[in-house]
């Protein structure tokens, strides 16, 4: 089984770019999340995660998450190669999202120009406003 749950801070707004073939969406942004354990005299380290999401997923990120925003990840991890112009290879591993949500609650819910973000409270509720599979139109949203 491989599937991964996050729940971090955008380190910057996701980028969102379109396959060359087909114009799918994808878009891209890294989590801060926080390890769970603190060593006695040092700071909170965080992990730095690399996360693709595709399709309307890709376009939902895009569209409401934002730099410094708390939110939760469920997806796979995924490892790719590649070899450069020079012949030398690279390997990257990243999440793939599957699933996003809002996981700050709605008082803390600004982002960094002080607009209010469009949020809810529990980042694993049942709600169709967290689901990603929901076609999200702004005036549907109850915030």
């Amino acid at each position: 089984m491989n599937k991964v749950e996050l729940i971090g801070r955008l380190t910057k707004d996701p980028e969102i770019r379109y396959t060359q073939t087909n114009n799918v969406p994808v878009a891209s942004f890294t989590l801060a999340v926080n390890r769970r354990f603190v060593k006695e005299g040092e700071e909170r380290q965080a992990d730095f995660i690399n996360i693709v999401a595709w399709n309307k997923t890709a376009e939902f990120c895009n569209n409401y998450f934002r730099k410094g925003q708390q939110v939760a990840v469920v997806g796979r991890i995924q490892t790719r190669t590649w070899d450069d112009d020079q012949g030398q290879k690279h390997y990257i591993t990243e999440v793939v999202a599957e699933e996003v949500y809002f996981a700050d609650s709605k008082k803390d819910a600004t982002s960094y120009d002080n607009e209010p973000v469009n949020n809810t409270t529990s980042p694993f509720d049942n709600s169709d406003f967290n689901n990603v599979g929901y076609t999200v139109n702004s005036d549907d949203l109850p915030f």
